[in-house]
């Protein structure tokens, strides 16, 4: 496998009793090797928050796979599960373009593989990496459909000359263009005053899809679900990515920008099982983690519980 900067962590937790009646993930999971027959789930952590930094946000995602693998930790797991931690990939000397590079090398051949990949972020910029690996895959080079499903606040469609965690999906956009496709990429979450008229013009331009924070709301639970459904129906492999400011800052208050209004995680929640159980779903990340800016551990265990949320509902992901 290629190879990562740290190897798996040592996972441990809560111990109530040996077998599948006391199962956590701590005692489930183990480290990844390329022997691991198909099928499994697979982690790796992207351990960044360079992006951040040349955004003008608050650094500190960096160290936000270790926050995330401590809160999946002690989560009971409903039956056995074939999971994986294949370590992380760190940008650690500034060279956000490499680390992207290399994550997508770590992502491709985990794909390829045949296992259903989660990295743990990490500030956004992890996106492009995500992005690098699952577009290099065997089945988008077999003509699959790619779409990208961001669970965001932000359409990070800025078009600065330096990559950022604000430039992700643009520097999507313009690789796809020069592989003669066309970029299939749909927001929810995004909230008016934290994108500008600019924003909102390029995402028109790039024929992006997007529904706005305040029609999210438990209410639009049908005008979410057909959101979620028309862009699945036009997709055959799918990428999804959760920027955990796309939540209210009671639920997320440890992300670089906290929402002021944010889309409830009960409707966050809803549109997961749909991409779960919808069968496309091959590579999710959960990105702008921050530890050091969050309170009792609230958004680490949030994307956690998503995480938890999404491995043990895709079918093929548990033994």
């Amino acid at each position: 496998m290629t190879a990562v900067d740290h190897p798996p962590a040592s996972w441990s937790g809560r111990d109530d009793g040996p077998g599948a009646a006391h199962l956590r993930w701590h005692s489930a999971i183990t480290p990844y090797s390329p022997e691991t027959p198909s099928g499994a789930s697979v982690l790796v952590g992207f351990s960044s928050d360079e992006g951040v930094r040349r955004n003008k946000g608050r650094t500190g995602a960096a160290a936000g796979p270790a926050a995330l693998r401590q809160a999946l930790s002690s989560m009971a797991l409903p039956c056995p599960a074939s999971a994986m931690d294949a370590g992380d990939v760190a940008v650690e000397d500034g060279d956000l373009e490499s680390g992207q590079r290399r994550l997508g090398a770590v992502v491709t051949e985990l794909l390829d593989a045949g296992h259903f990949v989660t990295v743990l972020g990490g500030g956004h910029e992890v996106a492009y990496g995500s992005y690098l690996g699952i577009a290099a895959s065997q089945a988008v080079a077999s003509g699959a459909r790619l779409g990208v499903l961001n669970l965001d606040a932000h359409f990070d469609l800025r078009g600065d000359s330096t990559p950022s965690s604000g430039t992700p999906f643009r520097q999507m956009a313009e690789r796809e263009a020069e592989a003669g496709r066309t970029l299939n990429y749909a927001v929810l979450g995004i909230s008016q005053p934290s994108n500008t008229v600019a924003l909102f013009d390029t995402a028109a331009a790039l024929g992006v899809r997007y529904r706005l924070d305040e029609d999210c709301t438990a209410m639009d639970l049908p005008g979410v679900r057909g959101f979620i459904e028309e862009f699945l129906a036009s997709v055959d492999v799918l990428y999804m990515t959760i920027d955990l400011d796309v939540l209210p800052a009671a639920a997320a208050p440890g992300v670089s920008a906290p929402a002021a209004y944010g889309v409830p995680l009960e409707v966050i929640e809803r549109v997961c099982d749909l991409v779960a159980h919808s069968g496309k779903l091959a590579l999710l990340d959960v990105a702008e983690l921050n530890p050091d800016l969050d309170i009792d551990h609230r958004t680490a265990r949030t994307a956690a519980r998503l995480i938890h949320r999404i491995v043990t509902r895709r079918g093929s992901t548990l033994d």
